[in-house]
């Protein structure tokens, strides 16, 4: 069994089409129906239904191809690994991860190892969690801090709990609410506020905040998930710009002229809890388990 083996029956499952697999690893056709044949032979069952439409995974097949995915994944780390110690080079970790870990936990974690190792390479975006999503299926991450949307299955990854946010509306010093205690939510409606779209995590637990409290959702809304548009908004005017506790607390206590507090509300807004999660296919690297350890901790 080789890996190009194994990679020929995942392109068979991806293509449903022989012909086209083989064409895409560069075999001919009789070559790659030979594989295919030995593998059901030493197996003793089909691994694909043939239909005049094309190829489907038997049950069998469908195992195959689990435990393949796998197998192919730990080749792929065990290549990149090599690779790496030929070119003497210490790794590369790529991360992604929503805003309020990326600047709660992941940053001082980031810290820590760059402490350590100050020669690897570590690259981290900020997006929403079902762009970190789709590009962990495609390995352009070894992890991410987010949530997984509903229409992944939670069982093709390994998550680690993580914790829930806590909402901080963000307004200028100079700002009507800036210095009030215990603000009730009908006295928000009448500013203008910044927020992520429709559907993302932040915006969510806020607009449930007011239908609970039924209180009509704030009409004047600009939709950005840009902290950099948001703090533009805010600056220049009495907008109101949800954030998370972490992000809250850079701004604020960070010495970075941001002019900035938060409104001291009478009742918190929770987010559910985000999620440390990795492709279940794939094996993390040394340098990437490093971190990820550095991240737990900090959870």
């Amino acid at each position: 069994m080789k890996p190009a083996h194994l990679g020929l029956i995942l392109k068979i499952a991806e293509t449903r089409q022989l012909q086209l697999a083989a064409q895409a690893l560069a075999i001919s056709q009789p070559a790659a129906s030979r594989i295919l044949s030995e593998f059901e032979r030493t197996i003793g069952s089909p691994l694909f239904v043939r239909h005049p439409k094309g190829m489907e995974l038997s049950s069998a097949g469908a195992a195959f191809v689990r435990h393949a995915r796998v197998i192919m994944g730990e080749v792929e780390t065990l290549e990149h690994e090599l690779r790496q110690l030929q070119e003497g080079a210490l790794g590369e970790v790529r991360v992604g991860s929503v805003t309020g870990p990326a600047a709660g936990c992941l940053t001082p974690a980031i810290q820590a190892v760059l402490e350590e190792t100050p020669d690897l390479e570590i690259t981290v975006d900020v997006a929403p969690s079902t762009e970190l999503i789709r590009q962990l299926e495609e390995g352009r991450y070894d992890f991410v801090l987010g949530r997984i949307p509903p229409t992944h299955d939670s069982r093709n990854f390994h998550i680690h709990p993580a914790r829930t946010e806590v909402v901080a509306l963000l307004v200028h010093v100079t700002h009507p609410l800036a210095r009030r205690s215990n603000v009730e939510l009908t006295e928000l409606t009448g500013f203008p506020w910044v927020m992520q779209e429709r559907g993302m995590p932040i915006r969510q637990a806020v607009e449930s905040a007011f239908l609970s409290e039924g209180v009509p959702i704030p009409l004047r809304v600009l939709n950005s998930s840009s902290l950099l548009v948001a703090l533009a908004q805010v600056a220049r005017g009495q907008a109101i710009a949800p954030m998370s506790e972490e992000v809250k607390e850079l701004l604020v206590h960070a010495d970075i002229g941001a002019n900035v507090v938060a409104v001291n509300l009478r009742q918190p807004i929770i987010v559910p809890n985000y999620f440390v999660i990795r492709d279940g296919s794939r094996k993390l690297s040394r340098a990437a388990e490093r971190l990820l350890k550095e991240v737990l901790e900090r959870i």
